[in-house]
């Protein structure tokens, strides 16, 4: 199942900062504690999942359950 993996990130340290973007466009910044974890984290995981579990941006298991909402149809 390939298709459900986070792809589209990238990061860049910058001083003390981790920038995380997604598709080129900036998702989050991490400082201090939370970016010192991040750097050593993403040395041993899936770097992608880890970006999205980071950013909030990753699928929750409802996308389709959403999608056939009636408020969603048609979209």
């Amino acid at each position: 199942m390939s298709g459900n993996r986070p792809d589209g990130f990238s990061y860049r340290e910058v001083g003390t900062e981790v920038r995380i973007t997604h598709h080129g466009r900036h998702a989050t910044t991490l400082r201090g504690g939370r970016a010192a974890e991040f750097l050593r984290e993403v040395e041993f995981g899936d770097p992608q999942e880890l970006m999205a579990r980071v950013t909030g941006n990753y699928k929750h298991g409802n996308e389709r359950t959403a999608r056939n909402h009636p408020r969603n149809r048609g979209r």
